[in-house]
């Protein structure tokens, strides 16, 4: 079966921002804590299959020095199909579009438990290392 595998640089909807946390049982957001996630991010990526949405990842940050990758969904059902690498290309890409020559940005993300190996397979360096101490976190 070939399928048709779409990244687009749209803002989703917040409806379908919702739908796709929900299809990974993320936690619920209130309605205004969406409109401003989707309308406040710096840059989002979506990815489509055969004209279905199943996934998206948006970037967060400053623009300048450090950046996020924030939300990184694949619809379960999509998984291992090299979507959500090909979302994280797109995202690095827009950060490196926002980097002038001389200059250096941190892309950095909070991977969920069990998914390091995803990452470092895609660039990241796992925390903590010799270097780096671990990631931090507080719910307020």
């Amino acid at each position: 079966m070939i399928m048709n595998i779409e990244i687009r640089d749209e803002k989703l909807s917040v409806a379908d921002y919702l739908e796709l946390r929900a299809r990974v049982g993320w936690k619920k957001l209130t309605l205004r804590q969406a409109e401003l996630a989707v309308d406040n991010c710096l840059f989002m990526a979506t990815a489509y299959v055969d004209g279905r949405l199943v996934g998206m990842g948006r970037i967060v940050g400053d623009g300048a020095v450090i950046c996020y990758i924030q939300d990184l969904i694949v619809s379960p059902d999509y998984h291992g199909m090299g979507i959500g690498s090909k979302l994280i290309d797109r995202l690095r890409n827009f950060v490196l579009s926002l980097k002038k020559e001389d200059e250096e940005m941190m892309l950095c993300l909070m991977s969920a438990k069990g998914r390091e190996t995803f990452y470092i397979k895609n660039g990241f360096t796992e925390r903590p290392n010799g270097f780096l101490g671990p990631g931090m976190i507080q719910y307020l």
